[in-house]
């Protein structure tokens, strides 16, 4: 796949099922999760809640399925970056061709399940986010071109639009605008974490942003992203799915979301780098909590 160092596979004892769960990427499963049950929980209909909860549940494995496809085929780039060296497959704990099965077919039955029990949209919706997330990010833009968050971001988004649709089998102009916060906020989030990280992002052949086109610019689009996001935060409310209270808290989200940017702005070093990649962290999940409560508490709150 490229000419970096080549791969152990795992041994004779195979893998342990702490390494099937890890390339789940379940950190990133749980973000994904609860977005989706909050575009589920926001959309207008009802569904019954045991047909929801496995809607949420094929959401789950279908990001599982695609995190454990792309540590296939990102193996040899895992290996000469610290932070993912410790992998399953990099390590040698896991042979590629188990990673591989176990995510296809995984992304197979997480499909077939959503369509058959749920509805085939949100079944269709599901699909295409794997193969979004592996064809079109993992295999095509990762390795090609700094634009690789901002357009394959996209597969992050499509949670809460699923969830949208498996309650009212079609796509909603609230589930576009979940979709929209996210695809928003992936780019600044990845690009702080790229900003201290450059070094390993350069060694293994991955032009992120500030590998191609340098700190200064890479901070100026962070900063860019994050004043985007104050409409895009504001959709839901413009919409009617949220009431004022959601949009005032959000406005503050964002406003101190665009403060970190500024920071990196003007920090030469990376704690401030370090600072925002946590703090956007918080900012998506407080963003789609609030948005859950106000919905629970009828716009009262």
């Amino acid at each position: 796949m490229s000419d970096l160092p080549s791969v152990a596979v795992g041994g004779s004892q195979g893998a342990a099922v702490g390494d099937y769960v890890q390339i789940l990427k379940p950190r990133v499963m749980s973000l994904v999760v609860f977005t989706g049950l909050v575009g589920l929980v926001l959309a207008p209909g009802h569904l019954h809640p045991v047909l929801a909860a496995v809607a949420v549940l094929c959401i789950a494995v279908g990001a599982g399925a695609s995190g454990a496809i792309n540590m296939w085929y990102d193996r040899d780039i895992d290996a000469v970056m610290r932070r993912t060296m410790a992998r399953p497959l990099p390590a040698g704990r896991m042979n590629p061709g188990e990673a591989l099965g176990f995510g296809c077919v995984l992304a197979v039955w997480s499909v077939v399940i959503m369509g058959l029990a749920v509805n085939w949209v949100a079944a269709e919706l599901l699909a295409l986010t794997i193969a979004f997330y592996v064809f079109v990010y993992t295999i095509w833009l990762k390795r090609r071109t700094p634009q690789n968050i901002v357009i394959g971001g996209a597969a992050g988004a499509f949670p809460p639009l699923i969830g949208w649709a498996a309650v009212t089998g079609d796509i909603g102009w609230g589930g576009l605008a979940l979709f929209a916060i996210i695809f928003f906020w992936t780019p600044p989030h990845f690009w702080a974490l790229s900003l201290y990280r450059a070094g390993e992002y350069e060694r293994a052949g991955v032009p992120m942003l500030p590998v191609v086109s340098g700190t200064r610019e890479t901070k100026r689009q962070m900063l860019l992203y994050t004043l985007v996001l104050w409409p895009v935060t504001l959709a839901p409310w413009l919409l009617g799915i949220a009431g004022p209270a959601y949009a005032v808290c959000a406005a503050g989200l964002s406003l101190r979301f665009t403060g970190t940017a500024v920071q990196v702005w003007r920090d030469g070093t990376d704690r401030s780098a370090r600072q925002m990649f946590q703090f956007s962290l918080l900012y998506l999940f407080l963003i789609f909590s609030l948005l859950l409560l106000d919905h629970v508490g009828g716009g009262r709150w």
